[in-house]
């Protein structure tokens, strides 16, 4: 493959989050750094990226070259991912913002025991039911703060991106929600919305409110990465 097509491949790849509303020129250029002009005309075809422009391109959109590149091992982990008893592990960030799971995001696959996830029902909107669905995060020592005895360090939590609802999934039952938090992890906690916020709270009794405020145009569902679906605590 050479620069042009990688260039045309990415290309693709920016066109497709921008029609399913996952990406926008303004959101890009913000990201990484280069002017909403230039980053239009790309789009369009007028112009190409110059190797360092196309490396901050890459690097806003959490992609390497190598994602765009049709190799066997992209095709062998596309079927990996395809499999409903095996869940990819993957950091916070892919979890809360990459829709479609490319290979190098992936960490491994852990196969869950019988088929426990597919009777899950989904809530969230159609644009959401485009995503990858299930997929697994671990947390540490931080991110279980108050949430303990739920939660304990280095747990592997399995998140269905397919239910941001803030309708309890069980009536009268609070779910437990993967949300983003401002050191770019996600923060576990029971979360309600109230006055235009978010209200994060944790397990533990008297353990503080957190507050989040929402950003821009954002609505609590953007802020939600999933329900917390399965814990697999470490014994």
């Amino acid at each position: 493959m050479n620069f042009t097509q990688l260039q045309e491949r990415l290309r693709l790849e920016l066109r497709r989050r921008i029609e399913r509303g996952t990406l926008s020129v303004s959101l890009l250029a913000r990201q990484s750094d280069v002017g909403q002009s230039h980053v239009s005309n790309f789009l369009n075809g007028r112009r190409g990226l110059s190797l360092e422009t196309l490396d901050r391109v890459l690097a806003a959109i959490r992609m390497t070259a190598e994602d765009l590149m049709p190799t066997p091992r992209g095709e062998l982990q596309s079927e990996q991912l395809a499999e409903r008893d095996a869940v990819p592990l993957v950091a916070h960030s892919v979890a809360l913002h990459e829709p479609y799971l490319r290979p190098s995001a992936v960490v491994r696959m852990v196969v869950m025991p019988g088929k426990m996830l597919e009777e899950l029902r989904p809530r969230c909107t159609a644009t959401r039911r485009q995503w990858a669905r299930f997929v697994m995060i671990e947390v540490d020592g931080k991110d279980v703060a108050g949430m303990e005895p739920v939660l304990k360090p280095e747990a592997l939590l399995v998140l269905d991106r397919h239910y941001n609802s803030l309708v309890n999934y069980v009536p009268g039952e609070a779910n437990l929600y993967a949300v983003r938090n401002d050191a770019g992890r996600l923060a576990v906690r029971y979360v309600e919305f109230h006055a235009d916020r978010l209200v994060l709270r944790g397990y533990e009794p008297g353990s503080a409110l957190e507050v989040m405020e929402l950003e821009g145009d954002e609505t609590p569902n953007d802020a939600i990465a999933g329900r917390v679906a399965l814990i697999l605590n470490r014994v």
